[in-house]
């Protein structure tokens, strides 16, 4: 009985800490922190992306979960932009341009509504996908999440997100 007990104590505390680190992957998360090149950052399969967009230009640099850079070499992407009242959406090719960055150009425009849609492909791995809304104010975090913020950023190198 006692072992069983054991197990159950064991078990909850390992959901309960990668709940507690996924919750600092949440938007409101990265949208309350400062990125690395100003842009927005989200957070897709085993990346961290960060999206630059102004008009004509998308820029996507490409991290893993401890914010170093990636190496997109072989690798592609798109990006969707959709703006204003009647969705027009725009597609741009993202190809290298950087050891982690991918970039595209297109005839578009960036709004506080417009919703950018990422997908990368990086050589011998899955594609994945991010949303971002690039002109979105940042947020406040509430007081969970900035407890699990102050947890994360005194880490020693994010040693925990190696673990993904």
């Amino acid at each position: 009985m006692a072992t069983w007990r054991i197990t159950m104590f064991l078990i909850g505390g390992a959901l309960i800490g990668m709940s507690f680190f996924a919750s600092a992957h949440t938007e409101e998360f990265f949208d309350s922190r400062k990125s690395p090149h100003g842009g927005q950052m989200r957070m897709t399969g085993p990346y961290h992306l960060e999206l630059v967009a102004k008009d004509n230009e998308i820029v996507v640099y490409v991290m893993d979960h401890a914010d170093k850079e990636l190496s997109v070499n072989g690798g592609s992407g798109k990006a969707t932009i959709q703006s204003g009242k009647t969705k027009t959406k725009t597609s741009v090719k993202l190809e290298q341009a950087g050891d982690n960055i991918l970039k595209g150009s297109g005839n578009f425009s960036i709004t506080p509504e417009t919703v950018v849609t990422v997908f990368i492909e990086l050589p011998e791995q899955e594609a994945y996908a991010a949303s971002f809304a690039p002109l979105k104010p940042r947020a406040r975090l509430s007081n969970k999440t900035r407890d699990a913020k102050r947890e994360v950023d005194s880490s020693e190198g994010h040693s925990h997100h190696t673990q993904h």
